[in-house]
Parts: C-alpha cells; sequence; structure tokens
C-alpha cells in the first residue's frame, strides 16, 4: 500500500521548495492536505506525481483538473493570502484547492458549474472540518458576488481572457492570479485592483489545462 504521507513529503521536497516557494504557510498548507482524497481511487498512486490530473466528468460536465503541485503553489504564492483574507476559488473541482486555500484565509468561497463536483466538494470540506469554505454551485465567469468583494481570487485553470464580471468582485488592493493566454504554454498573470482602477503583470510562464468555461469562441463566432 503506498504511503501517502510520504508522498506529500517528497512532493513538497521535490515540487514545490525547488520552484520558488518561500511562503512557509503555504508550504505547511500544502503538506497538510490529503491530496489523494480529491480523486478516485484509480487516481491516487498518481495524486502526488507533477502532472495536472484530470478528473472524471459526468454527462455534460466540463472537465476539471488538479494542478500540478508546482504551478498551483506559484499561483497563490503570487496571490499573497493572507490569516484575515476572504477568497473566492473559481472552478476548484473536488475541492483541493479550496482546502488548501483554507488554511490561509479567513473564509474561502469556492464555486463550480459541475453540481456533481460541488456535492462531492462539500464531502470532503465535511471529511476534513474545513468549515471556513463554503462550495456554491455557480457559472465560474459569473463569479459569486452575494459574498464579493474578495481580497484574493483563484482561477483554477487557464483562461483566454478574464471576464469584468470576476474583476469587479475584487475588493480594494485584492488580487486575482489566473493563467491567461489561448496557447498550451501561457502567462500566470497577477491582476490588482487600487480603486477603480486595474492592473495586471506578467508573473511566470505555465502550462496548465484551459477551463472549458474561459475558452475564447472560435473566429467569427457569434452568440
Amino acid at each position: 500500500m503506498q504511503n501517502f504521507t510520504i508522498a506529500r513529503e517528497n512532493m513538497i521536497e521535490s515540487q514545490v521548495r525547488p520552484n520558488g516557494i518561500t511562503d512557509r504557510r503555504l508550504i505547511e498548507a500544502m503538506s497538510q492536505v490529503p491530496r489523494e482524497q480529491f480523486v478516485p481511487d484509480h487516481l491516487k498512486p498518481i495524486a502526488y506525481m507533477d502532472e495536472d490530473i484530470a478528473l472524471p466528468v459526468g454527462e455534460g460536465g466540463s472537465r476539471r483538473y488538479l494542478l500540478e503541485p508546482m504551478a498551483y503553489a506559484r499561483l497563490v504564492q503570487a496571490a499573497r493570502v493572507q490569516p484575515g483574507d476572504i477568497v473566492l476559488d473559481v472552478g476548484g473541482g473536488t475541492g483541493d484547492s479550496a482546502a488548501v486555500l483554507s488554511h490561509l484565509a479567513q473564509t474561502v468561497v469556492a464555486i463550480e458549474s459541475d453540481a456533481a463536483m460541488v456535492q462531492t466538494a462539500n464531502e470532503n470540506m465535511l471529511r476534513l472540518e474545513a468549515s471556513n469554505v463554503a462550495v456554491v454551485e455557480s457559472g465560474l465567469k459569473d463569479g459569486h458576488a452575494a459574498e464579493a468583494p474578495y481580497d484574493a481570487i483563484i482561477i483554477n485553470g487557464r483562461a483566454a481572457a478574464i471576464p469584468d464580471e470576476l474583476l469587479a468582485q475584487l475588493a480594494d488592493g485584492g488580487r486575482l492570479v489566473a493563467v491567461v493566454g489561448t496557447t498550451d504554454v501561457a502567462q500566470a498573470r497577477l491582476y490588482t485592483r487600487s480603486g477603480d482602477q486595474v492592473a495586471d503583470r506578467h508573473v511566470f510562464d505555465a502550462s496548465i489545462p484551459a477551463l472549458a468555461e474561459f475558452v475564447a469562441p472560435p473566429p467569427g463566432f457569434q452568440f
């Protein structure tokens, strides 16, 4: 039987620390969250590999992934999540990202458009006693205005562009992090709100799967 505690330690030492992750709170959070609990049994042996793991999707649902630990850690570190923050976690699938963020923030609102994944994520939060996480069924581009504004927003997948609806839900001084682009290798970008203005900058390059809800329509397509 695989020792997941050792696998988790190896993930931290071989994938997280060597790739510029210096936030001790983030490292501790990733050390505590049992990544294997967020995938079905047949995927548990690869839960700690340095790759994106595709989650099973129901009929009509959109594909979700557990992002590779290194890329995910770099995104969260860029968001500079503080203990008093309210965080919006977008497209978190079965809840791995929300579980990590629950150790860093005061409150986490995780939104997911797939009803089955919402149920699974809620079950996982109960199992882990992550009482500061609310998992909500919502369109990913819509965010969750009822709990806005957010100090940080994390998008768990590549987006062709960031919708104005999400940027509008940032608090003054709030940060949104996402990998943005239409090619396999794209730019992780940090968006920061200051009053009515939102500035953004390149943080690093990354290759992570696209979220279908954020894919740009083909040229000539009209709604």
